[in-house]
């Protein structure tokens, strides 16, 4: 179970170094710029909030829906950013964004969708690719062998 959630995928340095700027360039972007507004606007938006049309979503109320929202981008976006348990992080990140480009704006134009799809893109890299050697999933799981 360890080796799953604090496997940091590639000790490469250089690859090592892109990640650690796309997680935390993304982690940053999605907490500062979504979770954080979400949070202050939560008295005022949590009975319009919208509710996504997939099966066991779909019995959320709003500000179950609102909550479940701001916990990926606040909780999932800063264990992306200090790189702790970065893959299941980024999938519920991914996941959010499923959700908000393909159920919350599906009927919006695609100028609208491309924020979301540009976050999923971005979070399925760092999903694959796993956290790299600056993080702390790679100073939990240290490996006695050399990944090839």
């Amino acid at each position: 179970m360890k080796k799953f959630f604090f496997d940091c995928g590639t000790r490469d340095l250089t690859a090592s170094l892109g990640i650690f700027v796309l997680r935390v360039s993304i982690g940053l972007m999605m907490l500062l710029g979504h979770g954080l507004d979400k949070i202050k606007a939560f008295g005022t938006k949590k009975d319009a909030f919208p509710v996504p049309d997939l099966f066991p979503l779909k019995y959320m109320t709003p500000p179950i829906s609102m909550m479940a929202t701001i916990s990926a981008e606040v909780v999932a976006a800063g264990l992306l950013i200090i790189g702790l348990a970065t893959r299941p992080a980024a999938f519920v990140l991914s996941f959010t964004m499923v959700i908000a480009a393909f159920q919350i704006h599906h009927s919006d134009p695609f100028l609208v969708k491309e924020k979301a799809l540009l976050y999923l893109a971005a979070v399925v890299t760092v999903l694959l690719t796993g956290a790299g050697s600056w993080s702390l999933d790679a100073t939990l799981c240290k490996e006695k062998r050399r990944r090839w």
